[in-house]
């Protein structure tokens, strides 16, 4: 790798660094060497394949600084090492707000040259080799894991530890790394299709099983509301666990995370469901019986998530106690966006704000019907590229900032993840079936059973009946659900889509991350 390395040494007292150079030569490395900031500049306009400078800092005419600010008016990306006899913290501050690289004190070790040049200049190719061989290790650990009869707090570390390697892979691009990943991934999804399915409606009617949606709130929110400081209840729609992971270095940037768990969607994994069910402290059969003016089923025409904000004062009311005050907000567009990051702070009198989001869902259900996002969200890796970049630049995150200079509590979550699905299987039913790709409920179904979940009494988990035939099924791993009429047509319209509603380590589980500001 040295002998393509071309290194540009701009130092006025350079003949003292005859040894340091010999050295480096003798690596491989070539070094072209200047006495001043001007002949460096000079050499950047004239040889365009320097690979990173090393600059004294305090040079005659042109300081160290000074070429380094004019560099980086032309050039962005080189990598530049600032040299100084100088350990002044301003002018260590001064020189990394101007974007260097690295610096080291004189006299400079040869080694320590050359540990930077490692560190710079073959990082990426050293990093992608140690998480090759480090998964390569840990392949097999995994596969075994798999097929080990894991209980539901296992799956949970289990996709946690997919995911810590799927995002390390990301960063190493190593296209036939990520491939047996994403084999190992599917093999996954196979076998935690098949636990659920085994134990869901045990779960359900034993109360015995993961913490479901029906009863986040009362676990895990209402025991955090204290007199003392507000919290913040925000909900992401469709935040899957690896974008926290990737929003998670911005957030933390003011927040510090005090625990970071997670928790089990209900089925349907679809808002409708999961987040009355998570709002209500309800299953969606009970939501019905004690609000049937407020529940909408899958054929009927309306909002299904209308009243969120009346379901959540309700259950604040039975379960803690009366004089806790409650505010809700969603985010549904631009303008309600702004008006979040506008009067936030007027938030900062309630025990309790639950605050939902709707970007991500929107982004991928966009993602389905616009080329555009297609081309941006080709892959999961460009997915969570795409989240967060909308994040760092959000109104949400300005909203963010606000509240961290405050003694609040933040709390993090979503209602259900999403897939991208890639598996088609043909279902026939009426024109009352639901027309959601990851779940469906009606009569006289015709599916492939052993694509789905199937519930033929929906009562037993917590679900309505639109009519006393109806069963719901959901689909397992990939696969998404097509009607036979324009089959190939949808196919390929639907095809590598995200969507929700059936099972899957993606939509199921679900992070649940509690923060405080660092301030």
């Amino acid at each position: 790798m040295s002998n393509n390395i071309k290194i540009l040494w701009a130092d006025d007292e350079i003949d003292l660094l005859k040894p340091q150079l010999f050295f480096l030569e003798k690596k491989g490395y070539q070094v072209e060497t200047v006495t001043n900031g001007h002949d460096a500049l000079d050499v950047l306009e004239e040889q365009k394949d320097i690979d990173i400078v090393f600059l004294d800092e305090s040079m005659p005419g042109l300081t160290g600084l000074e070429t380094l600010s004019r560099i980086r008016s032309t050039n962005q990306n080189i990598p530049v090492v600032m040299i100084t006899k100088n350990e002044a913290e301003n002018l260590m501050e001064e020189a990394i707000g101007s974007q260097i690289d690295d610096y080291l004190i004189k006299p400079v070790n040869p080694n320590q040259i050359l540990l930077t040049l490692k560190k710079i200049i073959d990082n990426k190719r050293l990093v992608s080799q140690k998480t090759a061989t480090d998964y390569q290790q840990e392949f097999r650990k995994i596969g075994m894991e798999i097929n080990n009869g894991l209980s539901h707090e296992e799956w949970s570390e289990l996709y946690k530890n997919i995911i810590s390697w799927e995002l390390r892979l990301d960063e190493s691009n190593n296209p036939e790394m990520k491939e047996i990943l994403d084999m190992q991934k599917r093999e996954a999804n196979k076998e935690f299709s098949r636990f659920v399915v085994k134990n869901y409606e045990d779960w359900i009617q034993k109360e015995e099983g993961p913490l479901g949606s029906h009863n986040l709130m009362k676990s895990k929110v209402f025991p955090k509301i204290s007199k003392d400081k507000p919290t913040f209840f925000l909900l992401l729609d469709n935040l899957r666990y690896d974008q926290w992971k990737i929003i998670e270095p911005i957030i933390t940037e003011l927040f510090r995370v005090e625990s970071e768990e997670t928790y089990y969607s209900i089925l349907p994994t679809s808002t409708q469901y999961s987040r009355n069910a998570i709002f209500s402290g309800m299953m969606p059969r009970d939501i019905q019986k004690r609000f049937p003016e407020y529940w909408l089923n899958d054929n009927q025409e309306g909002g299904k998530n209308m009243k969120e904000k009346e379901l959540l004062e309700d259950q604040v009311q039975r379960l803690i106690r009366a004089d806790t005050k409650v505010d809700y907000f969603k985010v549904t567009n631009v303008s309600k966006a702004k008006h979040l990051n506008d009067n936030i702070l007027n938030f900062m009198n309630n025990d309790l704000t639950a605050i939902v989001y709707n970007f991500i869902d929107m982004l991928s259900h966009s993602r389905t019907e616009m080329e555009v996002l297609k081309e941006l969200a080709s892959d999961e890796t460009a997915y969570r590229s795409l989240t967060k970049s909308w994040f760092e630049n959000s109104a949400l995150w300005s909203a963010l900032k606000k509240i961290a200079k405050k003694d609040i509590q933040l709390i993090i979550t979503t209602d259900h993840g999403t897939i991208r699905v890639q598996t088609p299987s043909k279902v026939v039913g009426d024109r009352e079936t639901t027309t959601n790709l990851r779940y469906k409920v009606g009569r006289n179904l015709q599916y492939n059973k052993k694509d789905v979940l199937e519930i033929n009494d929906p009562h037993k988990v917590g679900l309505p009946m639109p009519n006393m035939s109806s069963k719901f099924i959901f689909a397992k791993e990939d696969t998404f659900f097509l009607y036979p009429n324009s089959y190939n047509y949808y196919l390929n319209f639907y095809k590598d889509t995200f969507q929700h509603g059936g099972i899957s380590l993606e939509e199921v589980i679900c992070p649940f991350i509690v923060l405080s500001p660092k301030n």
